[in-house]
């Protein structure tokens, strides 16, 4: 399988073209017909209102391990009608001493239809299983943090 995303970018007419002051804005293009305007973290003089790079990495983590989890939970015939992550991403010096996103935390809240929560026990499983076969967790050096909001009282 191979998966494909188009990026365009262009100056503008007089748009002036330095290190400091060419416009980030971008579009990112996925499959035929949906697309999204990005730019760089405001940090790197992008657009605040756009998402960046780094937002990107850690939704796609979030989403993939999210997905995981969903899939794994049916197979054990459990029934969510909400999940909820608040991930976040950590942009630091990594080993090498580059900048890279050294950390991904996700902070999943799940709720169960009518409430019907199993046991601690298997949703640390089911937290497991989603965290060692989620394929974009897989592909990165990385480190993802699992923090489980607390299930909500019955």
């Amino acid at each position: 399988m191979e998966y494909t995303a188009r990026i365009v970018w262009k100056r503008g007419s007089s748009a002036p073209f330095n290190a400091k002051s060419f416009d980030r804005t971008h579009k990112i293009y996925f499959g035929r017909s949906l697309s999204i305007e990005a730019s760089s973290a405001p940090e790197f003089l992008g657009r605040v209102d756009l998402p960046n790079p780094e937002e990107l990495f850690t939704a796609s983590i979030s989403s993939c391990f999210m997905l995981t989890f969903l899939y794994w939970a049916a197979a054990e015939g459990l029934v969510i009608d909400e999940y909820l992550d608040e991930a976040s991403g950590v942009l630091a010096k990594n080993e090498e001493g580059k900048l890279s996103v050294t950390e991904v935390t996700l902070r999943p809240h799940v709720t169960f239809h009518n409430h019907k929560n199993p046991a601690p026990d298997i949703l640390q499983a089911l937290f497991k299983k989603a965290h060692e076969n989620c394929f974009i967790s897989s592909s990165v050096k990385t480190k993802v943090t699992v923090k489980a909001k607390e299930l909500a009282e019955v």
